[in-house]
């Protein structure tokens, strides 16, 4: 029976599967109840809490009976903060009316896709990446045009690929800087090549810039939603999650060409509804707010990149390069000689550390694995001390 009820499921609903760190923390929890001692380095948000003044905004928020229902597209005074934002970080010249907020970055992942793919549409996004991008690429029907990262380019677009696979059938390219699972940030010059090809020719671009607030040793990050001629053919998806460490929270935003907002706002309306009310004021708070608990986590998670990948690098058979954005490194254990997916069950079964195998997050993540360092400095310290131990008998 059960085989049947799945059987009857739309043909979309079998690309759909659970994402590694899920899986991962699925496994180690099991683990821990055995009476194992785990350290988790496999899920991807902030360990810091959530800054006060958000906090309190939402309660206050609450208790002033902000629980209502909102118009779609988000309650105006936070579009307008992040079109602010986005003015004074991007050079553009936008307005509120091409801002949706959104139930989770996720969402607004969703939303932009759906808005601009068609079944057979080809799609290149980057590999090893965020699982949603493929995933998704599949549900809506797509061509599948990956784009390997490579190590050497600071886990940029393999940039000969790209230009072999760029073409006329060419609908969507996805970016991801700073990336998860690298932590690497496109260049300048990347991005312009990109730009380029994109000029005369209609394609889109959606651009995930999630991380683009924690970036590393003063670097001038480089966003292509600053390409202003580009405008009208780019999507920005960005949000809360990690630069307020809100990742329970769920709220993302969009920012669109105006021309196409009132889709985004239909398309809203039959999905979610709206983003909880109360949820929004705290978010606009965190925009209003000073920035010291952001720039104390900068820096904390600066100062556990330098220690994780200094050590790492130390580590015979490992090699680990520094990155420039958000809370990830992506270290090199090909010398190993074995998969990604048997050295990350191998680490988590016989060392209690849990992290992802480079697999997770496509094919060209063979040979690597990915650690998320927003954990403290103990659990990093022990995570190392426990891999080198456990790497040295292989």
């Amino acid at each position: 029976m059960p085989d049947k009820i799945q059987n009857s499921l739309s043909a979309r609903m079998s690309v759909l599967k659970a994402e590694g760190a899920y899986n991962v923390l699925t496994k180690a929890t099991q683990l821990e109840a055995e009476g194992k001692h785990i350290i988790h380095w496999e899920i991807g948000q902030p360990d810091f809490p959530t800054p006060v003044n958000i906090s309190q905004e939402a309660i206050r928020a609450i208790k002033k009976g902000l629980t209502k229902y909102t118009p779609p597209l988000g309650i105006m005074p936070l579009r307008k903060r992040i079109a602010q934002e986005i003015i004074h970080s991007r050079g553009l010249d936008i307005s509120e009316k091409q801002i949706a907020v959104t139930p989770s970055g996720k969402t607004a992942l969703f939303v932009a896709m759906a808005a601009l793919l068609e079944k057979g549409d080809e799609v290149i996004y980057p590999n090893p990446g965020f699982p949603s991008y493929e995933t998704l690429a599949r549900f809506f029907g797509c061509k599948l045009r990956p784009v390997p990262l490579l190590e050497k380019n600071n886990f940029s677009f393999d940039m000969k690929i790209f230009t072999t696979l760029f073409s006329k059938r060419t609908k969507v390219i996805i970016l991801n800087s700073p990336g998860n699972p690298t932590g690497g940030v496109m260049s300048q010059d990347d991005l312009a090549v990109i730009a380029e090809a994109v000029k005369n020719s209609n394609c889109w671009v959606i651009t995930d810039e999630m991380y683009s607030r924690i970036i590393y040793d003063n670097l001038n990050y480089p966003s292509f939603y600053s390409y202003k001629h580009l405008n009208n053919r780019i999507i920005l998806v960005d949000g809360f999650s990690k630069t307020f460490s809100m990742t329970g929270w769920r709220i993302g935003y969009l920012s669109v060409p105006k021309e196409i907002i009132d889709k985004i706002d239909y398309l809203l309306t039959h999905l979610v509804g709206c983003t909880a009310t109360f949820i929004q004021y705290a978010a606009l708070a965190g925009l209003e707010g000073k920035k010291t608990e952001l720039n104390k986590m900068i820096a904390e998670f600066q100062k556990r990149r330098n220690f994780i990948v200094k050590r790492l690098n130390q580590i015979d058979g490992i090699i680990c390069q520094k990155p420039q954005g958000a809370f990830y490194v992506f270290p090199n254990i090909k010398y190993f000689g074995k998969s990604s997916k048997f050295l990350a069950d191998y680490l988590l079964r016989t060392a209690g550390v849990a992290l992802l195998d480079g697999t997770s997050f496509g094919k060209f993540g063979e040979g690597y694995l990915r650690i998320s360092y927003a954990t403290n400095m103990d659990n990093l310290n022990e995570g190392l001390i426990r891999i080198r131990k456990a790497l040295a008998n292989i």
